[in-house]
């Protein structure tokens, strides 16, 4: 069987049942460089074409399996580790929100964008996925929001933050257009969000000397409801988390001091799950939390964790000194998916093992030279370090949820739009949406709302800009994207329409987001799914 070596990798199930692992073998488009398993070869050759249905159902709970992963580490280590850093460089609440904050929660759509693209074919993930969150967190996470907590947005940080979308949303309709961004545009992508951040900062300053010359002092507040009515968009979920985590720890801190040995320490470090918060959950939350435990067990052991609202900032010395030695191995093997594996310096010696001896050594210094009670004057340097782990595993996961999402379109004839608007959208945006939904219910649905435009706001401009720049260096050419016809219009113009829908209907309503309003986000996401379906099955449109 001869093929051209440009044949697309989505004619294969055109062809007969014996043919497909050869194409697959044979077409350069098959091959998936980004991630750790070739999930085409995996589909085509080695299971029986009989067993697909059983390869699709697999396939799925690794996706699941793989989101999980995506979750935990940017919530529990990558988000918290860049709220230390923020705190080390005594970043104000505005900018450590609209930068380290909102990188931490937007991480997954981060380097999920990035992995996609890093290929021409799978570039239609990203933008379905960039697109498809924004409608969801636009419509069925503000809806869902306005209709658990009505309340009365605050006018300027909102009309601020939809219109900086609706311009980043506008600009992406233009270059997709054109079907290819040049340096200049995805440099201007990075510069429109130094723009917000910039925006963001100086209208935060002004409304506080607003208040100050009302009130005659601004620290009458309390700390949470200052960062809640500020005209910025740090109000993420890890943020609030933090202050919870640290009123819990003090409420249940000993009275008596004690002195705990190094094993104890050790178990205790690795142990995820609270006893006193096992008692109080529902089964529900049981039964996720032990499936999660042994994911995030293995994640204790290999990202160091900075807490600076703990007294000891969270220094657990075996733990930590491990840390040293499991850390940049893990780095090492997961990089750019594992090329520096089996890397040989000089051809001779192995890289990994190098850096196991390295981090051996250092974890022995570390061990001799501190003590379990007190935390030593670098151990922020470990923020760093998780922050650099949990960075280089949520971009592996993301490579691996790319090349198997394209898998799968490739073997349900599905498009990259559809499944970057829908699997992946849906993926990356669940935690938000839970998140955003919590903080409602606790009283903070301001807190809410903004944070589910800063975010998208965030994830459209670094996601696009900086995915093509780093795919820009790598290639030295200009970026092509390849859109899906009629569906991807669909997708950027619902995204457009739910934009201008609210920034001229929530003012009409006085800024109130009541559950009128949210029934019909909610109505109008299900009425763009729909029509994206039928869009796909080709029957709608042309």
């Amino acid at each position: 069987m001869s093929q051209s070596s440009n044949d697309e990798c989505d004619h294969v199930m055109n062809i007969s049942a014996a043919e497909r692992c050869a194409f697959v073998k044979n077409t350069s488009d098959c091959s998936m460089e980004d991630g750790f398993i070739n999930y085409l070869q995996l589909a085509f050759c080695m299971l029986p074409p009989n067993l697909t249905p059983l390869t699709i159902t697999l396939c799925m709970i690794w996706l699941i399996f793989l989101f999980v992963i995506l979750g935990l580490s940017a919530s529990k280590f990558f988000c918290p580790n860049l709220s230390a850093i923020s705190s080390s460089l005594r970043l104000t609440h505005n900018v450590a929100g609209v930068t380290f904050l909102a990188l931490g929660n937007g991480a997954p759509d981060i380097f999920s964008a990035i992995a996609a693209f890093s290929h021409p074919h799978t570039a239609g993930l990203a933008v379905g996925a960039l697109f498809g969150a924004g409608i969801f967190v636009t419509t069925v996470v503000a809806g869902s929001v306005a209709l658990v907590k009505p309340f009365t947005v605050a006018s300027r940080p909102f009309l601020r933050d939809v219109i900086f979308y609706m311009v980043a949303v506008y600009w992406t309709f233009l270059i997709l257009y054109r079907g290819t961004i040049a340096l200049g545009e995805s440099l201007g992508y990075l510069g429109l969000y130094i723009v917000y951040v910039l925006t963001v900062i100086v209208s935060a300053y002004i409304y506080n000397r607003q208040k100050h010359s009302v009130n005659g002092s601004v620290h009458n507040t309390t700390q949470i409801p200052e960062f809640q009515s500020s005209d910025s968009d740090d109000d993420e979920p890890c943020v609030l988390n933090a202050a919870v985590e640290q009123e819990y720890e003090t409420e249940y801190r000993p009275l008596l001091p004690y002195s705990e040995s190094t094993t104890h320490i050790l178990l205790n470090s690795l142990n995820p799950v609270d006893n006193r918060k096992w008692r109080r959950k529902s089964w529900r939350w049981r039964t996720l939390k032990a499936l999660k435990t042994p994911l995030e067990v293995m994640l204790l052991l290999c990202i160091p964790v900075v807490d600076p609202d703990k007294e000891d900032k969270n220094w657990r010395r075996p733990l930590n000194c491990l840390h040293l030695v499991t850390a940049p191995l893990v780095c090492v093997l997961l990089f750019q998916s594992g090329i520096y594996g089996d890397y040989m310096i000089q051809g001779e010696f192995p890289l990994w093992l190098l850096t196991l001896l390295l981090g051996l050594f250092l974890s022995a210094i570390l061990f001799c030279t501190t003590t379990n009670d007190r935390p030593p004057a670098y151990h922020t340097l470990f923020a760093l370090l998780g922050f650099v782990v949990s960075a280089v595993l949520i971009s592996a996961a993301a490579s691996e949820v790319v090349s198997l999402l394209h898998m799968l379109g490739v073997v349900l004839s599905l498009s990259n739009t559809v499944l970057g608007l829908t699997l992946l959208a849906w993926g990356n945006s669940i935690g938000d949406c839970f998140s955003d939904i919590t903080i409602a219910r606790q009283g903070y649905p301001r807190m809410a709302i903004s944070a589910c435009f800063g975010g998208i706001i965030f994830n459209m401009l670094f996601g696009v800009g900086l995915g093509c720049l780093l795919q820009m260096i790598r290639t030295k050419s200009d970026i092509q994207l390849e859109h899906e016809g009629l569906l991807t219009w669909i997708l950027a113009g619902s995204l457009g329409l739910s934009l201008v829908l609210s920034f001229v209907i929530v003012p009409l309503c006085n800024f109130r987001l009541g559950r009128a309003y949210g029934i019909f986000l909610l109505a109008f996401y299900a009425a763009f799914l729909v029509i994206a379906l039928l869009t796909e099955f080709e029957k709608f449109g042309a």
